[in-house]
């Protein structure tokens, strides 16, 4: 479910970087003398993803869990594993039907006990539609649409029947070719969801915009880091504003042998708030800490 409140300098920060990206993706990269293979951008980044959609006849099995730590007003841990399997159809476009799973375990005050609950959640498709590629423009622009159906709620894991869309735009450009890369993401998350029992039913939208560097540190390692602003409504139109969030973060990705690779990152959140609370951070729409780990394999 998405976001929550308001730090002015923070989202100047959020939206410099993302411009700075824009604009040195406006100039041509520099191409390197005999290198005809080039970059697979779309794991090198933590939340944010490059544009690079796989080519045809090749598959590939990711593995991605996300793990959500600190809330306001008692404990809170949860992770969410979801498996896809992704099949690019042809050089523009790729479809990922996957499976996605919950683990939470929240405490609703300091010294009571958790309630531990998760099991399958649901499924997914993604859809990837390549926008521009690497030869009619410097800038590589793909859209990415996620419809999503789940069988409990996203805050608590409680069984619900839940609903999901989630849209972006990624965009991403090597700077230093192989070596140098940054990327910008600008997403839209819809979430309904009816509890089971209570019938209770939750609306909500966010919006999201990232961007990310990453540099070669030798074969096959990359390091980088992530700026992320989240921003989150009641109601599916981006009806009420509830808050918002700032993480910042770095990112690793490596390279395991010919085929495999893995990808880990860690976001705090640095500045935020929620509607109503002048205290600051959104502890009650976001979390303290999130993280995010990715294995991936191609054959």
């Amino acid at each position: 479910m998405p976001s929550r409140r308001k730090d002015p300098g923070r989202r100047r920060s959020a939206a410099g970087l993302a411009a700075c990206l824009i604009l040195g993706a406006a100039a041509p990269a520099r191409a390197e003398p005999g290198r005809a293979d080039h970059l697979d951008s779309e794991h090198l980044f933590g939340f944010t993803e490059g544009s690079d959609i796989g080519v045809p006849g090749e598959r590939e099995v990711e593995l991605e869990t996300t793990g959500r730590l600190g809330r306001r007003g008692g404990r809170f841990r949860a992770f969410d594993p979801t498996l896809a399997l992704k099949l690019p159809v042809s050089a523009q476009l790729r479809v990922a039907p996957g499976l996605s799973f919950a683990g939470y375990a929240v405490a609703p005050g300091p010294g009571l006990p958790a309630a531990i609950r998760g099991g399958l959640n649901g499924g997914f498709v993604e859809t990837r539609l390549r926008l521009l590629d690497r030869d009619a423009s410097p800038v590589r622009l793909t859209l990415s649409v996620t419809p999503s159906l789940g069988t409990r709620d996203g805050t608590d894991a409680r069984p619900a029947r839940a609903y999901g869309l989630d849209a972006a735009l990624l965009a991403d450009h090597e700077f230093v070719p192989g070596t140098l890369v940054g990327a910008v993401n600008l997403g839209l998350s819809l979430a309904w969801s009816r509890a089971s029992g209570t019938g209770e039913i939750l609306r909500g939208s966010g919006l999201d915009l990232s961007a990310a560097l990453a540099r070669r540190v030798s074969a096959g390692l990359f390091l980088g880091g992530e700026l992320r602003y989240l921003r989150a409504f009641d109601g599916l139109a981006l009806d009420r504003f509830a808050g918002e969030a700032v993480y910042l973060g770095p990112t690793l990705y490596a390279a395991l042998g010919e085929t495999a690779w893995i990808g880990l990152t860690l976001g705090v959140q640095v500045a935020g708030g929620a509607v109503g609370d002048g205290r600051p951070l959104d502890l009650a729409g976001f979390d303290r800490q999130q993280l995010r780990l990715r294995i991936g394999a191609s054959f």
